[in-house]
């Protein structure tokens, strides 16, 4: 008798330890993604310039002062939103962004560039998204906060726009060094 009521007990006890992990999942931020780089060095890779197929790039551009890295894709529509604010952002406040292209054409995204303006100080080009890979990228758009020591110390998923610049991304890099 005890030994069927616990095979029946089981689905009941499988039913409430997923109602409680869907229920958590109710209140968390889809955008607050945990990452296992945060205060962590910017990995090693090496990656071509979109604009000049010649030239490489590696960690230290990352280095000398507080950045942004923005993960962006002419096949992502939210990167398309955010790109005029990312101008502004750099005309405005001088803020020095690296952009990534992420798993896109190059000459798609060269076209993007020219038509929408370029924000970025510099043009990665991750084609296989293995920088993306190492950096935990999820898709386009993501954007990382990178101080003057190449150490990542904020990681956002999704567009930045003016509300997520000023209430969550500004205080925290203006306290980079």
């Amino acid at each position: 008798m005890n030994r069927r009521i616990l095979i029946l007990s089981i689905p009941l006890v499988l039913f409430l330890a997923a109602s409680v992990f869907l229920y958590k999942g109710l209140f968390s931020d889809p955008t607050k993604l945990e990452s296992v780089l945060i205060d962590q060095p910017i990995p090693e890779f090496t990656l071509h310039d979109l604009h000049d197929s010649n030239k490489q790039h590696d960690k230290a551009i990352f280095t000398g002062q507080p950045m942004l890295l923005n993960v962006w894709a002419t096949w992502c529509p939210t990167c398309y939103a955010e790109h005029e604010y990312l101008n502004e952002l750099k005309a405005k406040e001088g803020v020095y962004i690296i952009g990534m292209n992420y798993k896109d054409e190059r000459e798609k995204a060269l076209r993007w560039l020219s038509n929408l303006g370029n924000p970025y100080a510099i043009d990665l080009y991750d084609p296989r998204g293995m920088l993306g890979l190492d950096l935990g990228v999820y898709g386009a758009p993501e954007t990382f906060l990178i101080d003057s020591q190449g150490v990542i110390r904020y990681r956002h998923v999704g567009d930045v726009n003016e509300q997520v610049w000023t209430q969550t991304l500004k205080p925290i890099f203006e306290q980079m060094e």
